[in-house]
């Protein structure tokens, strides 16, 4: 019984300790919202943000699901008169983005040999530690990178594109 007590005051104790620790813990911005996006039109600019709520996989492509906001200013010149007038329209609308990586790379060998020292009758041969990483760099143009980087990630399970869009919506879920 008094085993019990101590237990469950050391537990008490513990839990309080986490929940006061968690209440001091800065709030942290998510790198997922409030991203800046800028473009330039054939006659003018949008200046907006971007807040990325989930991704998911749609057809072939990694997708980036969340809510554009921002301005559309453009310029319209009367072709009568001549007079030029700046036109801005709000957007606030749900868009689904494709996710590109730029120039992935996938590492294909990373052996690390340690120094070695040799004495073969009375000739002595020392090497210094050697290290070899091979990486393939995927994207346009660089075919034996993709064989490479896929040939490597053959063994990899399910889908690629479904398992990076459940982690990446775990992570958003982390972040709040």
């Amino acid at each position: 019984m008094k085993k019990a007590f101590i237990a469950l005051t050391m537990l008490l104790v513990l839990s309080s300790a986490t929940i006061l620790q968690a209440a001091t813990l800065p709030v942290v911005q998510s790198p997922l919202k409030n991203i800046a996006v800028v473009g330039t039109l054939t006659n003018g600019t949008f200046t907006g943000t971007f807040d990325i709520t989930r991704f998911a996989k749609q057809g072939a492509n990694l997708v980036a699901v969340g809510r554009l906001v921002g301005t559309i200013t453009t310029t319209v010149t009367d072709p009568v008169t001549g007079i030029v007038t700046t036109v801005t329209k709000n957007v606030n609308q749900l868009v689904s983005l494709i996710v590109t990586a730029g120039n992935a790379t996938c590492e294909i060998l990373n052996l690390q040999i340690g120094a070695i020292s040799l004495d073969l009758l009375g000739l002595q041969v020392d090497l210094a530690p050697i290290s070899l990483v091979i990486t393939a760099q995927s994207g346009p143009g660089n075919l034996l990178g993709n064989l490479l980087c896929a040939i490597a990630n053959l063994l990899n399970d399910g889908n690629p594109l479904t398992d990076i869009a459940g982690l990446l919506n775990k992570i958003l879920k982390i972040l709040g």
